[in-house]
């Protein structure tokens, strides 16, 4: 209560001050002697730089006292435009009230020379800008613009309020300028369709409600912090109205009763369409959003553009959300149902995973009339023009009154024909009466239209996108060569640009404020001859003339008639088929999109089908399969044409099975029937998965990437590995590389790498199931899974260079993508193959994929030799095919140029062949010789590898061996099985380290000790020449048993140097001194671990060529490829 208290003092003390300048601005007694004033040029143009600068406290004392002090009759205009410029540079309320002394000093001292022209001036500067103007900007400027406009006219509306009521604006002898002031803004806010001036009409309301509108505010606060939009009812508004202490008696107001209930009036329908427009714009925020988020589901981004357009109109919603709210606060009224997301009904599931929960729903499966709820929206949610422009250019009104005279009428006539027949002539005199009556409704119909237009006192509501006189566009000296016929041109030739719903749209708007008679003859004219190769254009325009046909049906049916004669006479020219075939197929896509927009009637689009069909042949194929694929499906789903349209389509079918077509005109006709009527299916149902595993497939799917792969790891690893449900949803997300970006398979790889070390039995589970896709593959070679295949080669890849899985397994996958399958696993040249036909090259791709992702690790050793060899074998399968297509020829010599770049490329089949078969007798002959060579390297190692001796001989016999029969490993210490134990124990490591650290220690401790001219000696090599003596008299490099004299000596070098030649001098130290004794056993150190090292080695190598060469054999056995060309 002391709030409203507060306010209740501070609008008492304002309404004093206005009363007292008021009064003394109707006075009008100022005496002035013109001979005491001063009328120096200095001190007058000092007064005008002054006001220019401001008019506002701080100037203000000195300003009236140089009024009352200079003549100021000489610089009465000057004054008038420095008051202006002074007046838009006040921002306070303190200074606004300055600016209103000064200028009512002024009005006393000259009220016929200086108030007029002010007046004048003022009203210039409120008027509302030029539509043509602002329209010709591009919106960037246009928003620059209209900020600076609201910037500049926002003081001086406040000035002026002012002024009207203290007596210097008035609408008459003792009238307040109320209704002067009404009409500045309604002249703003009507020619406002971006609602630009909105702020104008708050900082009005937000200052004046109360002595321009009557408005007292609440006891309490309207609208709290915990009311919801829309949720505030009127009658609480009502109830809290008046609870206001009372300010002042009807006497004392400073504007009438009468001006105050047009202006609240006004305000409140202002904010009707205010509030409308904002349930628009919220639709179609939600609209935009919806698609936004179909969108993303369907490519898995949003593009820029799409992006940028969103942002926009949600910057723009956000704006007109604060104005209306702002609105609502100063005019009391309660804001606007905004329906939520949840409250729409008519939301549809992407990608077919819609529950069928109502039958009815029409988009929930084929029975629909639409395809999607997109084309849906397209042709019903048809903008209504009168939520636009203004009734008395629609004439709706008229309309309204005929259309019930006419069911009048009807009524009337029904009753008549009931009546004997003796009454004929009264009934006839009745009739014509009822006629006189309905054309001079039709007259009072038009010349009420701007009765109704204006309120009982004639206040006219403005609406935010309509002119205020709503009858003709504003005539002002900026619109005077923008005439209706430019204007018209201007739009004609925008509407080919017109490629969405939002332009076309507006383009009908324009047109609305354009209709004449005139103009809708240029539009069907124009709309009639659209280019016959611009049918994009054709759904748009019939869209355009659906929002127009509403209230201008003159333009829907004309364009039908033209539409339709144009198709007769096409039927008259069926003959010329290749020079009308263009404009036939733009005269059926009209007619299809202006059906769906029910603007063609359903006899004639029918009658048109049935012309069609009966003479089924020639160029009516064509006709009937357009119509089809464009109406057909609306037609045979509507309920008023579902019937005569089933029944005809119907007939074409049976006419189709009698009749002869050829390939073509058959698929057509299926393709359009199909289309029309699709065949049933039930709809997907939706997986239902648990909240854990669509948390495992958001972090492979949407999270995992370069930066976060950390992260993911930590996340799966903190998952319950025992719980099979877990086991099973991460198999499940790591076994499916198609489902993840292409770019990211190498991160999936990678994943694996990492977990293998705590969970080894998961990663071979991931490697044997990517093996056993790749194999099923082989076996169906379905074309729907090819991506997936690929897909499946690169994460294999990938695998092997995290060192998943071994190189065997690479090679076995290459050469099973160019054997499976084949008759004994040799491919022939030109052969069909029910797995790989000759004309059927993705297995070739998926070789080079293949190649590409790990070909460059085989670039030295046997593994070299291994993909050297399959390469020369896969030329001879490349060749075995017919011509390749040129981006699988690229891929191709791609592939093999980045691995051997210096390799021969067979030209001819023969060429291949012989050296596929020179390629399997040398690796045949090679791995006889290794064979008899390790054996004999195993011997010298004093019999350690008896099993593999007898593996190898086993070889080298010709015998069959088995996975099962292979023997173990002789050393599974070394050998290990799982990549998990590969290098060092931590042990090792530790005890690694801890040497390595004193080694250093004791290196460094040592440098320093010794000095610098004796440590020559101990990093004393021996020269070459020595090196090369001591070689040529048989000893060893750190000396060797010597035995002159019978006794066990060895020999040692000991290095000299005189001047700068070093000299060497043999030494013989008794074998059993322990110089002796440690050197020997350092050397048989050093020899058994470099034997030791050697063996690993060897073990490796001979135990892959063994495995590989018993594979080669049991190939060779059963079938040798051998392809001789004799001739």
């Amino acid at each position: 209560m002391d709030s409203a208290l507060l306010r209740v003092d501070e609008e008492k003390a304002r309404h004093a001050k206005r009363v007292k300048l008021r009064e003394l601005n109707a006075a009008m007694d100022i005496q002035v002697e013109l001979s005491r004033l001063d009328s120096t040029l200095k001190r007058h143009t000092g007064l005008i730089k002054r006001m220019r600068q401001s008019l506002g406290a701080d100037h203000r004392d000195q300003i009236l006292k140089d009024i009352d002090s200079l003549s100021l009759e000489k610089y009465i205009d000057e004054i008038a435009g420095a008051a202006l410029e002074g007046i838009m540079r006040c921002k306070t309320e303190k200074d606004i009230w300055s600016a209103v002394e000064v200028i009512s000093a002024l009005h006393r001292r000259f009220p016929a020379a200086f108030t007029p022209s002010f007046i004048s001036s003022l009203s210039t500067a409120l008027a509302a800008p030029s539509r043509a103007a602002l329209s010709a900007l591009p919106p960037e400027q246009r928003e620059k613009e209209d900020s600076a406009r609201v910037s500049r006219q926002r003081p001086l509306l406040r000035v002026c309020s002012e002024l009207a009521l203290v007596g210097i604006i008035t609408d008459g002898q003792r009238r307040s300028g109320g209704e002067w002031i009404m009409k500045v803004l309604r002249e703003l806010l009507s020619n406002d369709p971006t609602l630009s001036s909105l702020p104008l009409l708050s900082i009005f309301l937000k200052s004046y409600s109360r002595p321009y509108l009557g408005l007292t505010p609440p006891q309490s606060k309207q609208i709290s912090a915990e009311t919801e939009p829309g949720t505030l009812s009127s009658t609480t508004t009502n109830a809290t109205q008046g609870e206001f202490p009372t300010l002042l008696h009807e006497d004392e107001e400073l504007v009438e009763q009468e001006i105050r209930d047009r202006f609240k009036r006004m305000c409140e329908g202002y904010f009707d369409s205010v509030s409308k427009k904002l349930t628009i714009e919220h639709k179609r925020l939600q609209d935009q959003d919806r698609r936004n988020h179909e969108a993303y589901i369907r490519s898995g981004e949003i593009f820029e553009d799409r992006q940028q357009a969103y942002e926009k109109m949600t910057k723009g919603y956000e704006k007109l959300l604060a104005s209306c709210q702002t609105l609502s606060e100063l005019m009391y009224l309660p804001m606007p149902s905004l329906p939520t997301a949840s409250q729409k009904s008519d939301s549809i599931q992407i990608g077919g995973n819609a529950v069928s929960g109502d039958e009815e729903d029409p988009l929930a499966n084929s029975g629909g009339k639409w395809e999607d709820e997109e084309e849906r929206r397209f042709f019903e949610d048809i903008q209504d023009l009168k939520d636009f422009v203004p009734k008395s250019v629609l004439g709706i009104e008229s309309d309204e009154k005929e259309d019930q005279e006419i069911a009048e009428e009807r009524e009337k006539a029904e009753k008549e024909k009931a009546d004997a027949e003796a009454k004929k002539l009264e009934e006839e005199l009745e009739g014509l009466k009822l006629d006189g009556d309905r054309v001079n409704g039709r007259n009072d119909g038009t010349t009420e239209v701007e009765m109704r237009e204006e309120e009982p006192d004639g206040t006219i509501t403005p609406t935010p996108t309509s002119p205020t006189k709503a009858s003709s566009p504003p005539l002002s000296p900026q619109l005077a060569p923008q005439g209706p016929s430019q204007l018209l041109t201007a739009l004609l030739a925008r509407l080919p640009d017109a490629t969405n719903r939002t332009m076309i749209d507006q383009a009908a708007i324009d047109f609305a404020f354009l209709n004449s008679k005139a103009a809708r003859k240029r539009l069907i004219k124009f709309l009639g001859a659209v280019p016959k190769n611009r049918t994009d254009l054709l759904p748009h325009y019939a869209r355009f003339v659906a929002t127009l046909n509403r209230y201008m049906p003159d333009i829907g049916a004309e364009l039908v008639a033209l539409l339709d004669e144009e198709f007769r006479y096409l039927q008259r020219k069926k003959n010329v088929v290749k020079e009308l075939a263009e404009v036939r197929l733009k005269n059926i896509l009209y007619l299809s999109s202006l059906t769906k927009f029910r603007v063609v009637p359903s006899h004639l689009v029918l009658h048109m089908f049935k012309v069609c069909l009966d003479d089924f042949s020639g160029t009516n194929v064509e006709n009937i399969s357009i119509l089809l694929e464009g109406c057909g499906r609306f037609l045979l789903r509507s309920d008023e044409t579902r019937e005569r349209f089933g029944t005809m389509l119907e007939l074409m079918r049976r006419k189709q099975s009698m009749q002869h077509f050829d390939q073509r005109q058959i698929l057509l006709l299926e393709n359009a029937y199909y289309q029309c009527n699709p065949p049933e299916r039930t709809p997907r149902q939706l997986k239902e998965r648990t909240p854990l595993e669509l948390f495992i497939r958001h972090l492979i799917y949407d999270v995992l990437a370069k930066k976060t792969i950390d992260k993911v790891l930590k996340l799966l690893r903190k998952l319950d590995w025992d719980d099979p449900i877990v086991q099973r949803a991460l198999h499940k997300v790591f076994t499916k590389p198609w489902k993840i970006k292409y770019s990211n398979v190498n991160l999936l790889a990678m994943l694996t790498y990492d977990l293998q070390r705590y969970h080894p039995a998961f990663a071979i589970s991931v490697v044997d199931q990517v093996l056993e896709d790749i194999r099923r593959g082989l076996e169906q070679n379905v074309y729907s899974t090819n991506q997936r295949r690929v897909a499946a080669i690169k994460y294999l890849g990938e695998l092997y260079i995290y060192r998943l899985l071994g190189s065997i397994l690479v090679f076995d996958t290459l050469w099973s993508l160019v054997t499976f399958g084949h008759p004994e696993g040799h491919p022939l040249p030109r052969q069909p193959c029910p797995l790989d036909m000759p004309n059927d090259f993705f297995r070739v791709r998926l070789v080079c994929v293949l190649l590409d992702t790990v070909g460059m690790c085989f670039d030295r050793g046997t593994q070299k030799r291994k993909l050297d060899n399959f390469l020369v074998f896969f030329q001879y399968y490349v060749l075995c095919k017919e011509d390749l297509p040129m981006d699988v020829d690229f891929m191709l010599s791609d592939s093999i140029e980045a691995i051997r770049p210096k390799m021969t490329m067979y030209k001819t089949i023969e060429e291949a062949a012989v050296a596929v078969d020179d390629m399997f007798n040398a690796a045949l002959q090679n791995a006889g010789l290794s064979t008899g060579e390790d054996s004999g390297e195993d011997s010298d190692e004093e019999g350690e590898r008896p099993q593999q001796q007898d593996e190898d001989d086993d070889d080298t016999t010709g015998q069959e061996s088995s996975n099962e029969d292979r023997t173990a490993s002789p050393d599974p210490v070394i050998v290990l099985s799982t990549q998990e134990h590969l290098g060092p124990s931590e042990e090792a490591e530790a005890e690694f380290e801890k040497e390595l650290a004193k080694i250093i220690t004791d290196s460094s401790a040592e440098s320093r000790k010794v000095d610098k001219k004796t440590a020559w000696w101990d990093s004393a090599v021996l020269a070459p020449n020595l090196r090369k003596k001591r070689a040529d008299e048989g000893d060893v490099d750190a000396g060797g048993d010597n035995k002159p004299d019978g006794d066990a000596v060895m020999q040692f070098t000991v290095i000299t140097k005189r001047g700068s030649k070093q000299q060497g001098r043999h030494l013989l130290v008794p074998a059993e001194s322990a110089l002796a004794v440690h050197t020997r056993s350092a050397q048989l150190q050093d020899k058994v671990e470099q034997q030791h090292l050697k063996r690993l080695v060897l073990d490796y190598e001979q135990r892959e060529e063994a495995e590989e060469m018993k594979a080669l054999e049991v190939r060779n056995r059963a079938g040798a490829i051998k392809i001789r060309y004799i001739g």
